[in-house]
C-alpha cells in the first residue's frame, strides 16, 4: 500500500539529522530515537549537516523526488540544501520541495533556480491560520504569515505551488485557510489527518492533553465525512490516505503519481 510521502515521489532525500522547528508531532524524530541515531528527543533540535548526502551525486529518478523528508530547510542549512537540490535538477529530476517556509530562505531558492523553476514544486505545509495552535505545535517554525507570504512569493515568481494540510490543526477554519490559499496554488492542496499520535507525541503537560483530546475530536470519522462533503468538489483538493480510508476512496497503488 502506497502511504505518506510515497503517494508524492518515487525517492526521499535528506541532507540534515534534527531539526529546530521541533514539531510535536515529528515522525523523523520517533524513527531517529527508535534506530539510536539520538538519544532524547531535545536532542533532536541540534540539528547537523550530513556532509555525505550533501555531496552526493543524484541519480536521475524514475519518478518526481521530494526534498526534504526528515527536516526542513533553514538559514543554518539553506547553502547545503542548495547544493542537494543543484544536484537533483542537474541530473534531470523534478524536485518536490516541501517545507515550512522560511521567506528567507524560499527567496534564495526562488533565486537561485529561476531559470529551472519547471523542474520545481514548491508543497509548503500549514496545518492553520491560528497562530497559538500554530505555535504550540510547531513552536520553532515560521508563523502562518510568513509562510502566506513565501507562498505568494513562488506564485509570483512562476514556480509550481503546493500546500500540505497535514496534519490539519484546526478542522474548524479549515474552509477558510483553502479559501485564502487557493488563490496562489497551481498544483494541489492536499489534506491529511495528525497520523499515530499516541506513538509520535508525548504526553508532557495538560495543554498537551488537552490538545490531543481536540484533535482527536476534530479527527472523528463525523467530523471527517462533514469536512469532506464541504470540499470535495473544490478541483484543487487531494485527500491523503488517511481521509481516502475514513471516505470511502480508493489509496494509490503506484508510488509517485501526486494526485
Amino acid at each position: 500500500m502506497i502511504r505518506g510521502t510515497r503517494e508524492w515521489a518515487v525517492a526521499e532525500i535528506n541532507c540534515c539529522l534534527g531539526c529546530p522547528y521541533n514539531c510535536r508531532y515529528c515522525y523523523a524524530r520517533t524513527a531517529a530515537l527508535r534506530r539510536g541515531l539520538i538519544d532524547t528527543t531535545e536532542q533532536w533540535c541540534e540539528s547537523r549537516i550530513l556532509t555525505e548526502e550533501v555531496e552526493r551525486l543524484q541519480p536521475r529518478y524514475q519518478g518526481q523526488v521530494m526534498f526534504p523528508t526528515a527536516h526542513d530547510i533553514f538559514e543554518d542549512n539553506l547553502e547545503a540544501a542548495l547544493t542537494v537540490i543543484e544536484n537533483l535538477l542537474a541530473a534531470g529530476n523534478r524536485v518536490l520541495i516541501v517545507s515550512k517556509p522560511s521567506v528567507f530562505c524560499i527567496t534564495r531558492i526562488c533565486d537561485a533556480f529561476q531559470d529551472r523553476r519547471e523542474q520545481i514544486v514548491f508543497r509548503f505545509t500549514i496545518g492553520c491560520r491560528n497562530a497559538s495552535i500554530l505555535s504550540f505545535w510547531e513552536p520553532g517554525a515560521p508563523d502562518y504569515q510568513e509562510r502566506l507570504l513565501a507562498l505568494g512569493l513562488c506564485f509570483q515568481r512562476g514556480y509550481t505551488t503546493s500546500v500540505s494540510i497535514e496534519p490539519m490543526l484546526d478542522i474548524d477554519d479549515l474552509a477558510g485557510l483553502v479559501d485564502e490559499i487557493e488563490p496562489f496554488i497551481k498544483h494541489s492542496i492536499w489534506i491529511g489527518k495528525m497520523n499515530r499520535i499516541a506513538e509520535r507525541v508525548r504526553i508532557d503537560s495538560e495543554e498537551m492533553r488537552r490538545e490531543i483530546s481536540r484533535i482527536e475530536r476534530e479527527q472523528s470519522d463525523e467530523r471527517i465525512l462533514r469536512m469532506y462533503r464541504r470540499l470535495k468538489d473544490k478541483d484543487l483538493i487531494r485527500w491523503k490516505e488517511s481521509i481516502k480510508e475514513v471516505v470511502g476512496l480508493p489509496l494509490a497503488t503506484e508510488m509517485g503519481l501526486d494526485r
